[in-house]
């Protein structure tokens, strides 16, 4: 089976790319939804997490806080690289065996999206990687239109690689700057899959 990296930055367009992949029949994992579901009440994960900062993290109805957590953890390299500890070795786990489940499905391909592929020295995993990426700018604009502050954007952004290394890294990259029909296209061309 084809192992394939989704990668970008932060509002680059990686989950609605993702969702057209998925539309198109080719089996996706998300990185960020396996996190999503390790966090939930009762599982392991929580229990560490609350440990290591306390109950202040959990909403009154023992969910997580994931925006408060974030601006613990993004202003703070210490307690950035203890949350990771905690869940990046699960989520690895995780979506490594979802794969060999696809696999053993007899699935051609299956995409994995992976947003700190790079930073986490993922690459020798998959068989290629593509890389989603815009200008500065229009990052900028989306995640400001999404509610984020500049002070959010500048630390999120400082946690992983620049868009242009990310672009370099990658086997292949998806320029998400116009409509998106047009990085359907690429994706599809990418993919060598019909663009409709």
């Amino acid at each position: 089976m084809q192992r394939i990296g989704l990668t970008g930055g932060i509002g680059c367009g990686k989950s609605t790319a993702a969702a057209w992949l998925e539309s198109r029949g080719i089996p996706v994992i998300d990185t960020d939804d396996i996190a999503r579901r390790l966090v939930e009440p009762g599982e392991p994960a929580l229990d560490r997490i609350r440990a290591r900062f306390g109950n202040g993290i959990l909403r009154h109805d023992g969910t997580l806080d994931r925006p408060r957590l974030a601006t613990l953890v993004f202003g703070d390299a210490s307690a950035r690289a203890d949350l990771e500890g905690i869940l990046h070795p699960l989520i690895h786990a995780r979506w490594l065996a979802d794969l060999a489940t696809l696999e053993k499905q007899g699935h051609a391909r299956a995409v994995v999206v992976v947003p700190l592929l790079f930073e986490k020295g993922y690459p020798g995993l998959f068989d290629r990687v593509m890389a989603i990426v815009c200008s500065p700018g229009t990052q900028r604009e989306r995640l400001i239109a999404r509610g984020w502050t500049e002070p959010q954007i500048r630390e999120r952004n400082a946690a992983q690689w620049t868009l242009d290394a990310k672009a370099h890294a990658a086997s292949k990259v998806i320029w998400s700057e116009g409509r998106v029909a047009s990085t359907q296209r690429q994706l599809a061309r990418a993919m060598g899959i019909p663009e409709v």
